[in-house]
């Protein structure tokens, strides 16, 4: 039982039981039971390349997020590598996406899959995957200016993605309830809804509209990693979110190197913004609403993020301490776009009593939000489309019908109608129908002007195009439910 390299049986011999009287000791046997020869036996396990078995590797992690919040996770890299968490990540990119600096697009990578991702899993996994720098592109914004993006080569999206992947399963865990910014299961519509009825609910009479000033470029990449380092112990981790960070931009065939910041269009990005603000900003606010008097509702999208309070000593208070925290992390708020206006359900009429006019409105995630009235009487929070976001929008498909005029009737339409069912599906909340219909009579009034440039004896009248329109564009109409209806806070 104990020769020399043989491990110990597997029972040990027990004493014979006292069956008294002349009980043969034969009634138990004292002999232990032999080691079984051979591999022992596997345990029911997913041995099939499904993602079943990458989400039961997630939910472990997820679950060991969740016991322990101060837990530091030192093995992860692995699930990152693996070539089937590559394969989805590959799938569920844009496959119209442009190109990065390699050129490489997602139709060319994807002849040679399971070569390219094989290659790609033993290069992380040895160490040899480098970062390649990113494209810079300028997308135009709705005031005119330019917005800079970054396009990151197709490589470093697969392995962003996958590291996203991996990591929300911790960080979901940790993001506070009113964060909706670039998180799974979590968009646009939600935080309206959640501020909506925040407002509505809470004694709020003062709102502070606030907007981070070139947040992405201005977040501190030290400050990012040691907020990072809190939950992650992975080095390997580490390591590769400070190669993308460092990895630089190309711009007028010039690469240069980023001290600050993050570029936008990377999946690693909106992740990266998130654990910024989480510890910067949201643990903080949290804190200071636990300790105030008064009733506080915030939601915020990304850097955009709006503040309810009671009573105004208690915003301007919020204000100024809330300019020294992000201070201290080198973010500084936006002077025009961070206001402290008044509004709520008493804003109409205490500015009458002091004969002010009508309360102030404030933007938010394309809606402009309005203090109003039901048809009882009561206040209620009317959500209109952005102004100015409505003109570039009709601005930029002015431009598009002039350059289609000569296209088919039949290809215009339908391209006219994958327009406005996608503005619709947006801007189609309860209050916003006459913006629906307004937005749906330019583009109609459009339309008609392209048609009548398409020959000198153009016989187009508004008669004749409404007949056209109804039969290819839609008709406004409610896409999304009340607030109260799809959450109470």
């Amino acid at each position: 039982m104990n020769d020399s390299r043989k491990s110990d049986s597997c029972v040990v011999p027990g004493k014979p039981a006292n069956n008294g009287g002349g009980a043969p000791p034969s009634a138990e046997s004292v002999e232990g039971r032999r080691l079984v020869e051979g591999n022992p036996r596997q345990g029911p396990r997913d041995r099939t390349q499904s993602r079943v078995d990458l989400n039961a590797s997630l939910s472990r992690i997820r679950q060991a997020a969740r016991r322990d919040r101060r837990q530091r996770f030192t093995a992860l890299w692995h699930h990152v590598c693996d070539v089937r968490r590559l394969e989805e990540a590959y799938l569920a990119l844009n496959r119209k996406g442009a190109a990065g600096v390699d050129g490489v697009t997602w139709q060319a990578y994807g002849e040679r899959l399971e070569e390219n991702l094989a290659d790609l899993a033993d290069r992380l996994q040895r160490g040899a995957y480098r970062a390649c720098p990113v494209r810079r592109v300028y997308i135009p914004k709705a005031d005119g200016r330019q917005r800079p993006i970054g396009v990151p080569a197709l490589e470093d999206k697969i392995v962003q993605r996958a590291t996203v992947e991996v990591l929300n399963a911790i960080y979901e865990e940790d993001f506070l309830g009113f964060s909706y910014g670039f998180r799974p299961g979590r968009h646009q519509h939600n935080a309206l809804d959640a501020l909506t009825v925040g407002i509505k609910r809470k004694k709020v009479s003062w709102v502070l509209d606030v907007d981070i000033r070139g947040f992405f470029d201005a977040i501190n990449h030290e400050w990012l990693i040691r907020f990072v380092e809190h939950r992650i112990g992975d080095r390997r981790v580490i390591r590769h979110i400070k190669k993308w960070l460092h990895a630089g931009v190309l711009e007028d065939d010039a690469v240069t190197q980023q001290e600050w910041g993050t570029p936008q269009g990377g999946s690693i990005s909106p992740l990266l913004a998130n654990i910024y603000l989480h510890y910067a900003l949201d643990l903080w606010i949290r804190a200071w609403r636990r300790h105030d008097t008064g009733d506080v509702v915030i939601v915020r999208y990304a850097d955009d993020f709006v503040i309810g309070f009671q009573n105004r000593p208690q915003a301007e208070r919020c204000l100024k301490e809330l300019r020294q925290r992000l201070a201290s992390f080198d973010l500084e708020l936006h002077p025009e776009k961070t206001r402290l206006i008044e509004f709520g359900r008493f804003a109409r009429q205490n500015r009458q009593e002091k004969g002010e006019g009508k309360p102030e409105t404030f933007t938010f995630l394309g809606f402009t939000h309005i203090c109003g009235e039901t048809l009882q009487g009561k206040f209620q929070v009317h959500r209109h489309t952005i102004t100015k976001r409505m003109r570039a929008k009709l601005k930029s498909l002015k431009i598009d019908l002039m350059r289609r005029r000569h296209r088919p009737i039949a290809e215009t339409g339908a391209w006219l109608r994958s327009v406005v069912t996608g503005h619709f599906a947006y801007y189609a909340v309860p209050g916003n129908t006459w913006a629906l219909w307004t937005f749906r009579y330019h583009v109609v009034m459009l339309w008609l002007k392209s048609l009548r440039r398409r020959s000198q004896r153009s016989r187009w009248k508004r008669s004749n195009i409404w007949g056209l329109a109804d039969a290819w564009l839609p008709r406004p109409r409610v896409l999304h439910a009340y607030p109260e209806q799809r959450l109470c806070v």
